[in-house]
């Protein structure tokens, strides 16, 4: 038998079961999970996925704990929609993918593993980036640490979005 060693899944499975703590409220308030984030706006910003499918897997979520579109500010939807196009600009220019899957899974029948707390998925994508490990091997290898997302992707969200 073969063995895989996901070392940095070790926080993910030993973590506090504490249910009423939402990864993304968590994040804002600095530690290890906001290392995470690439972007400040004022009403939302922009996080590494911790558990990616490709490098560069960013998700745009409102600062306010919100679990649907229709509960948006008019300014935090308008800033969501332009972090999710600065985030297709930055995946572009960083990874140069060949296509980017975008999108929200609202509710836990969805998909959503975070429902109630409402977040836009950007997901750089390549011809054959689904290969036999996922598919056979139901792992996924992935060519970049999640440090280095964030190293490169940084100073892309700050020349396009400013610093804040």
């Amino acid at each position: 038998m073969e063995r895989l060693y996901a070392s940095w899944r070790l926080a993910y499975v030993t973590r506090s079961s504490d249910a009423d703590a939402c990864v993304f409220c968590v994040a804002q308030e600095t530690g290890e999970a906001g290392a995470l984030i690439v972007h400040h706006g004022l009403s939302a910003f922009v996080i590494l996925n911790l558990f990616p499918y490709n490098p560069g897997h960013l998700m745009v979520v409102p600062r306010r704990h919100v679990a649907r579109l229709a509960d948006l500010t008019h300014p935090e939807l308008v800033e969501m929609a332009e972090l999710t196009r600065a985030g297709e600009l930055a995946l572009t220019e960083v990874y140069r993918p060949q296509g980017i899957n975008v999108g929200m899974n609202l509710g836990r029948p969805a998909g959503a593993g975070v429902a109630d707390h409402l977040h836009t998925h950007l997901v750089p994508r390549w011809i054959g980036d689904t290969n036999f490990m996922t598919v056979v091997g139901g792992a996924r290898v992935l060519p970049e640490e999640i440090g280095q997302s964030g190293e490169r992707l940084r100073p892309v969200f700050a020349r396009l979005c400013g610093a804040r």
